[in-house]
């Protein structure tokens, strides 16, 4: 009689774990430092004991885990999947060049319908796609209102053409120059860089750009060696953006035929943004996939998302809500991390309203935890399927369909 493996008997002792990070530049120093702080810190809430160690051979970007947990002793890898150059390549943009994108995106957004659809299902994350829209338009009106202050001080105090000509000169250098003061205080109003993100997901209408169409076929292929390896459990966690590359990646793989009797193959999905693409016209290929990936028995998939996290499509389903669910769906299974439960109230408090690191938040400690740990999930004795088996998806769930774009690659 074979040996039973890991997807029948649920129990881990070796992992590799695959991290798709979202539209983040600074994708693979964050996540190492988030693990590296965030996990023992859990650990030690917990009751169990994580130790970070250094990647594997051969790896460009991740760590690795050895976990003692519920008196198992596990081992994990974990390895970032990093397209922080494109995004980097797709972020170089002039102010003007900026601007132009703002408008082409909003264009796209309204006249394909996207905005009001995505409106109806979650305000939070349809207000922070117009927030760039919003402060970088306030920014020109600054701009503007400074630069055509100085010209007219500059005609009045020397009148004729040429203080006209010296006055409109000087404003234009003035608003220019706020221009670029706010640009290198993005940091503090994220303006520029949610703009890219939108603007980088609607560049092509909801279809892949080839860049990242190239390496996400990259990006497969490293995760296929992994499933002919000797391992008990590959995961693949898809952040943000990072989800919607997973799907796609995912149902490329399990079409292509994975390996008989291999490891259990595991995707949770954290703070997912996917009605943001799959509402789009051109996003056929990623229509399909859902509908495809919902279907299969290859994969357990989990979506994790937070009613206080208001850059996430928290708790939609993203194959219902997109149109595509068939007869035969299984996933995801929609659970919510419940911040005002798991965050004690004190620590809410503090953090209800810093919105960019709550987006991150499924990532590290919660103080008062439940059945979402993810560094039990990561470096846990159990695979995601067996952890969550018999659980129910979230009563408040959304799974209304909703996009007026439903084709199928």
């Amino acid at each position: 009689m074979a040996e039973l493996t890991a997807a029948e008997t649920g129990r881990v002792r070796r992992r590799q774990v695959f991290y798709i990070p979202g539209f983040d530049p600074m994708q693979t120093r964050r996540y190492r430092q988030f693990y590296r702080k965030e996990g023992p810190a859990q650990a030690a809430i917990s009751g169990y004991a994580l130790e970070i160690g250094a990647k594997r051979a051969g790896v460009a970007h991740g760590w690795s885990v050895t976990a003692q947990i519920d008196g198992e002793t596990v081992e994990s890898a974990v390895e970032v999947l990093a397209w922080a150059d494109i995004i980097g390549g797709s972020m170089r943009r002039t102010i003007p060049a900026t601007y132009a994108q703002m408008l082409r995106t909003a264009w796209i957004y309204v006249a394909s319908g996207a905005l009001f659809r995505l409106g109806r299902l979650r305000k939070g994350p349809t207000l922070a796609a117009l927030y760039p829209v919003v402060m970088l338009g306030l920014q020109a009106l600054l701009a503007g209102l400074a630069g055509a202050g100085l010209a007219l001080a500059g005609a009045r105090l020397w009148p004729g053409g040429a203080g006209i000509a010296l006055g409109a000169a000087a404003g234009l250098a003035l608003a220019w120059a706020v221009l670029r003061l706010f640009q290198r205080w993005d940091g503090r109003f994220l303006a520029y860089y949610l703009m890219h993100d939108y603007a980088f997901s609607a560049g092509h209408w909801g279809a892949y750009p080839p860049v990242l169409e190239a390496r996400m076929g990259e990006f497969a292929a490293r995760i296929g060696v992994a499933l002919r390896e000797e391992v008990d459990e590959v995961l693949v966690v898809g952040h943000s953006s990072g989800a919607i590359l997973g799907v796609t990646i995912l149902a490329d793989l399990i079409r292509a035929g994975l390996p008989e009797r291999g490891p259990a193959l595991s995707f949770l999905t954290l703070g997912q943004v996917v009605p943001m693409m799959s509402f789009l016209p051109e996003a056929r290929r990623l229509r399909g996939d859902l509908a495809y990936l919902s279907t299969r028995d290859e994969v357990t998939w989990v979506d994790v998302t937070a009613p206080g996290d208001g850059c996430a499509f928290a708790l939609c389903d993203p194959v219902a809500v997109t149109g595509v669910a068939g007869e035969g769906k299984r996933w995801p299974l929609v659970i919510s991390a419940a911040f005002t439960q798991t965050f004690s109230p004190e620590r809410w408090r503090r953090m209800r309203f810093r919105w960019f690191r709550l987006h991150f938040q499924y990532m590290c400690a919660f103080d008062r935890p439940g059945d979402y740990d993810y560094f039990r999930i990561t470096a846990g004795p159990l695979t995601l399927g067996a952890r969550y088996r018999g659980r129910a998806a979230s009563k408040s769930r959304i799974e209304r369909a909703m996009s007026g774009h439903r084709s199928l690659a």
